[in-house]
């Protein structure tokens, strides 16, 4: 056998995943935040990429069941469920033409003649934000809110005040860095006094008087202590209530029996000592000014139809807008060298594929929306209820897409109903066998235990097996521990935990 080196030629098929492809997979399973921000990287580095700053002009967006159906509007796959097609970005979207001029009238606020009538709303808007009334062209103080105050900087106050030696002061501070988000300072004072230098005494003492700032139970190394701190100020802590908080996991279990016991009181006396310990906050900064979260913003939105249809459409306040600015490529291109003209051919497909995969993943999520909401019309109608079993590979048969891409989807995608906003994968439940072959939805049947334990009698509580009884008297085929392990992601207590408590609050 010869063995030398020798030419061949093989043709072969293989998936290579581009940088376009890429790009294109992480738009698809980003949020819109995250789409936002994405956009305003490429807009850093990409010169021949612009915003359309035209969609911004419209002052009034008529309201969803006052817009007209757009002829476009094809039904999905025979259902009621009308999908907006015409509903993506596109540059024709907004005139060119529109003088800003003619938005506000001239003639000041006051003004309420009907040839100013257009844009009042916006005006309106424009004098609250600025704190000014309709009295005159004042401003006024008291008419604008103030910065919130964060907690540390609301402590570092409180410690000023507090502390005049600047060792007590510098212990204080490293109290307040230590912070954690729900108000505790773990680290013992042992460890801190070896860290600063300082007496122990002295930091158990700095630490003591800290306690008692506002809110009350911050810096407390557990939950007892920052709840003894907050019954001290109370003037409640007495020694049965001392022995209460010292046996906190009989409380949890609901042991009240072993509690009255331990601390030397009545049924009744536990109860009023148990309403005290839930009037205390266990997290004494978690509610303090963490500053207000953003809203989420529906990535659809449903609406009825003329006909009584429904129909989906994207959200315009979370559709990116871009335009390619061509004419700045053809009169820099000009005017370039070589590697000018290779460096904006580059940046113009970088460009033009962005744009096309922000239209791909809009389209893509309107379908796969469209699909969800067509399998889960009775939910619309009937309430969580009659939530149907769904699974990825349902949704993904029905449009033509593979499990991973549906997957990603509904990841993180909101959809505006008329019974609330809900993520997309909550749509997608398990299926539970029924007696009679119809399964149901695992998320309905939670919210049918959830209800039946909300209901029952204060005399008598259901047990897991009961509830299976009343699920298999209903048709649903469901066992003991599947039950139980849906109570418990419920977070409600067993039966008999239940009792024990309807017996002490009765």
């Amino acid at each position: 056998m010869a063995l030398g080196p020798r030419l061949e030629l093989r043709q072969s098929q293989s998936l290579i995943m581009t940088p376009q492809l890429r790009q294109a997979i992480k738009l698809l399973q980003f949020t819109n935040l995250e789409v936002a921000a994405f956009i305003e990287e490429e807009l850093e580095r990409n010169p021949l990429l612009e915003r359309d700053e035209t969609a911004d002009a419209v002052l009034e967006r008529p309201a969803l069941d006052q817009r007209p159906v757009a002829g476009r509007e094809a039904a999905l796959l025979g259902s009621d469920l009308l999908i907006g097609a015409g509903t993506l970005p596109a540059r024709e979207a907004a005139p060119l033409d529109s003088d800003y001029a003619e938005q506000f009238d001239a003639g000041g606020y006051d003004d309420q003649s009907p040839a100013h009538e257009h844009g009042a709303t916006q005006r309106t808007q424009d004098f609250a934000a600025s704190g000014r009334t309709g009295d005159g062209d004042g401003y006024f103080i008291e008419n604008v809110a103030g910065e919130p105050r964060s907690l540390r900087d609301h402590l570092g106050e409180q410690l000023r005040l507090s502390f005049a030696d600047p060792v007590d002061r510098l212990i204080g501070a490293h109290l307040i860095a230590l912070l954690c988000p729900a108000g505790r300072v773990a680290t013992e004072d042992a460890v801190l006094a070896a860290a600063l230098g300082t007496p122990i005494e002295r930091v158990a003492a700095v630490r003591a008087r800290m306690m008692r700032f506002d809110p009350i139970g911050l810096f407390a190394p557990d939950l007892r202590t920052c709840l003894a701190v907050q019954l001290a100020e109370r003037d409640r802590l007495d020694p049965a209530m001392a022995a209460l908080l010292d046996n906190l996991d009989l409380l949890g279990r609901r042991e009240h029996k072993r509690l009255q016991a331990l601390c030397g009181v009545d049924a009744e006396d536990l109860a009023d000592m148990i309403a005290e310990i839930r009037a205390l906050d266990p997290k004494p900064a978690t509610g303090y000014d963490t500053g207000s979260s953003p809203p989420i913003m529906p990535d659809v939105l449903m609406r009825h139809g003329l006909n009584g249809d429904w129909i989906l459409e994207l959200n315009p306040d979370t559709l990116p807008r871009l335009l390619v600015s061509e004419a700045f490529h053809a009169r820099v291109s000009l005017r370039g060298g070589r590697e000018e003209r290779l460096f904006l051919a580059e940046k113009l497909a970088s460009a033009n594929w962005l744009v096309k995969s922000l239209q791909q993943r809009a389209q893509t999520i309107l379908k796969v929306a469209g699909e969800v909401m067509r399998r889960q019309d009775a939910f619309l109608v009937g309430g969580v209820g009659h939530l149907r079993p769904l699974i990825l590979r349902d949704i993904a048969e029905a449009v033509a897409m593979h499990e991973s891409t549906v997957s990603r989807v509904t990841a993180n995608k909101y959809i505006a109903t008329p019974r609330g906003l809900f993520e997309l994968k909550y749509f997608f439940t398990t299926a539970i066998a029924g007696v009679t072959g119809e399964s149901h939805s695992a998320e309905a049947v939670r919210h049918r235990i959830r209800g039946m334990i909300g209901a029952e009698s204060p005399r008598a509580t259901l047990s897991d097996d009961a509830i299976v009884a009343a699920l298999r008297r209903e048709g649903v085929d469901i066992a003991r521990r599947t039950v139980a392990k849906y109570r418990e992601a419920l977070r409600i207590p067993s039966s008999v935990q239940r009792k024990r408590e309807k017996a002490v609050s009765g």
